[in-house]
């Protein structure tokens, strides 16, 4: 770099660091502003009241009277109370949002009285207020309501970010995502799918005599999938326990008690890594039918793919970042083979024979462990080369036997299993299967598990001894079926960080 360009690099960071001092001296000083005011009311009496009761949401008022007119509204003075946040400040009108929506509150000097009038006056942007007063339309058709009665409920101490700007920063977005919701509509839009997501989810499992269960979150031996669990430690009963990996071996548990059609939604924990697809904790939603197959699965899997987009956006095509999305047809249905075959130029050679398909995933930097069979080797290449070409809604079905170790195997070929995975926009967004009933047969896959972690594998599953022994009083013919509620939820509200349809996603320390 050149002394010049040196020098220009330097004087744009000062000037960078000077901007960020001015504006946080700027905040402070707002902020000390707002707290002298806080103080003030303090002294005169009760700074945060508790009384106001509010009986409409802005929202429902909007809807009320969307085909009233501004005469019908002045014959009926309809009265009403609401509670939210100023958000704007046209001076002879105040914007107030509550969870539903914003309305317009009309500040009538020559009505209200000098001490409301001198109250108002101290009031700033982001303060929470009650309001009474009747439902008006204004000249240019948008409706308010004419302040009667106000009282300020909450001070809000900080200032909100800049109106036009918002909060831009993402990773702010995320680390604060009480912000975050107040400024943006299309964030509170975002977690009103997800809420409406789960509730459509439950009434179809319902409908359909699924009940509603809750299994532990603490287990003193983490199974029901492969993966790395949490652990902590319990005091009273000096022992290890783990974070929960899956509901699964309690589902199950439970139809073997009897209760045919379970379902749970919930969090899982899995100690990996952070990414656009992956969080710590994360919810889903798993369910057990007993008396039907994996093909009963695929199917009423598709059904309630389809429900759910049709309840939620009125579409059965909808976009996905580049991508239209066509729940409209058929599912794809292929198995793992298949699909290389469909989206690769490798040979079938290359594709089935083990020394062929070492040696290939190898030159694709792919963790290849000697005890790795065909089938896990042909799963590895799947997921690094395949899975992202997976955009419409497509099952690969039939997984290898050695990485499904709680499905049943295929009668007429035990190297491959009645499972399938569901993909959709390039992610896995469900995992089923037949589940294997046979206790015998599930101990020796337990056994192998283990051995395998003894080796090194840390995902592999532990030997779960009592659920051996719950087995052996008879699990039904059953199908299982898991759901990421995160990645269903992206698909719906056309986002592509899982980080966006949670709350309070984990982000690294600041």
């Amino acid at each position: 770099m050149t002394l010049q360009r040196k020098i220009m690099a330097n004087e744009t960071q000062s000037d960078t660091l000077n901007h960020n001092e001015q504006s946080e001296e700027q905040e402070n000083q707002l902020i000390a502003n707002r707290r002298n005011k806080l103080h003030a009311i303090k002294k005169k009496g009760i700074a945060y009241p508790n009384h106001f009761k509010k009986d409409a949401f802005a929202d429902e008022l909007q809807k009320k009277f969307f085909n009233t007119s501004k005469e019908a509204l002045e014959l009926e003075s309809y009265t009403a109370s609401i509670a939210g946040r100023i958000m704007l400040n046209r001076g002879a009108f105040l914007e107030i949002q509550d969870m539903s929506g914003r309305i317009q509150i009309y500040i009538n000097r020559k009505v209200l009285s000098p001490i409301i009038l001198a109250e108002i006056k101290t009031w700033d942007l982001g303060d929470i207020i009650g309001a009474t007063g009747t439902v008006q339309r204004s000249n240019k058709g948008d409706l308010y309501l004419n302040l009667s009665e106000t009282i300020l409920l909450s001070k809000c101490l900080r200032p909100l970010p800049e109106k036009h700007k918002g909060l831009a920063d993402i990773e702010q977005r995320y680390r604060q995502r009480y912000v975050d919701l107040i400024m943006n509509q299309e964030t509170r839009q975002i977690f009103s799918i997800r809420a409406q997501t789960i509730s459509c989810i439950r009434q179809f499992l319902e409908d359909r005599q699924f009940i509603e269960v809750e299994t532990p979150m603490l287990h003193s031996i983490p199974g029901g999938t492969n993966a790395v669990p949490f652990t902590t430690h319990h005091n009273a009963l000096g022992m290890d326990m783990f974070l929960r990996i899956a509901p699964e071996l309690y589902l199950k548990r439970l139809t073997i008690g009897g209760l045919e059609r379970v379902y749970e939604i919930n969090r899982n924990f899995r100690n990996e890594g952070l990414s656009t697809r992956h969080n710590p904790e994360f919810t889903m939603l798993e369910f057990y039918w007993a008396y039907a197959t994996y093909i009963d699965q695929m199917n009423i899997t598709e059904e309630l793919l389809r429900t759910l987009a049709l309840q939620l956006l009125d579409t059965l095509k909808f976009p996905y970042d580049e991508y239209e999305l066509d729940f409209s047809r058929p599912f794809d249905r292929l198995t793992p083979l298949e699909a290389l075959k469909k989206y690769t130029d490798y040979t079938n050679s290359q594709l089935t024979q083990q020394s062929e398909l070492t040696l290939l995933c190898q030159s694709l930097s792919i963790d290849v462990q000697k005890t790795d069979g065909l089938g896990k080797l042909q799963m590895a290449l799947f997921d690094k080369t395949t899975e992202h070409c997976l955009i419409q809604p497509t099952f690969i079905i039939n997984h290898p036997t050695e990485t499904s170790p709680l499905a049943r195997a295929c009668d007429d070929n035990p190297d491959i299993t009645e499972r399938w995975e569901l993909y959709i926009a390039s992610r896995e967004i469900a995992n089923a299967y037949s589940e294997l009933n046979d206790p015998e047969e599930q101990a020796k896959r337990f056994q192998h598990q283990a051995k395998a972690k003894k080796q090194g594998d840390n995902e592999a599953m532990y030997y779960d001894a009592d659920y051996i022994k719950a087995m052996e009083y008879g699990l039904p013919p059953t199908a299982g079926n898991g759901i990421g509620i995160d990645r269903l939820v992206m698909l719906f509200t056309n986002t592509q960080s899982i980080r966006d349809v949670l709350l309070f996603p984990h982000m690294r320390p600041e």
